[in-house]
């Protein structure tokens, strides 16, 4: 049986693709969604991709995937900088995690430079648009393999 990747995208990520273009890219949510199963599918994992807008849905997720996912991929997208809740989901369920963001959060304004996220996260991967959930998608196949390993 595959591992399952929940792969959580927080508010307004549902408007990529015209949401500034020039900060966030042409590419549309789903653009990024057909990448990430597809390249899951070719590491033999499960991509389970999801968005919303609402702090308490993601942080709801968060808690299922303790008990049906064997990692998270997470864009919290402006709860990063705020939600201490998403936080204490991510510590409570205690997942491999990756934390991405589509772009450079460190060159963007002094508020986007803090992370709750970070706190839980095995890693950050920023800047590289969506290409940097495929990128997240080998980084977790290597936490992974290493956890069964040990």
């Amino acid at each position: 049986m595959a591992s399952t990747i929940l792969i959580l995208n927080g508010p307004n990520l549902n408007l990529l693709g015209t949401r500034e273009p020039e900060v966030y890219g042409s590419e549309t949510l789903d653009d990024i969604q057909a990448k990430v199963e597809a390249k899951a599918a070719d590491l033999g994992l499960e991509a389970d991709f999801r968005q919303s807008n609402a702090e308490h849905e993601l942080v709801e997720w968060i808690q299922v995937a303790g008990d049906t996912a064997q990692g998270i991929i997470l864009n919290a997208g402006a709860f990063t900088h705020t939600s201490v809740a998403i936080l204490d989901a991510l510590q409570a369920v205690g997942l491999p995690l990756i934390e991405v963001h589509l772009s450079n959060i460190f060159r963007r304004e002094h508020f986007r430079q803090r992370s709750y996220v970070s706190r839980a996260a095995d890693g950050m991967i920023a800047g590289f648009g969506g290409d940097g959930y495929v990128l997240a998608m080998d980084a977790m196949a290597g936490l992974l393999a290493k956890s069964v390993k040990a």
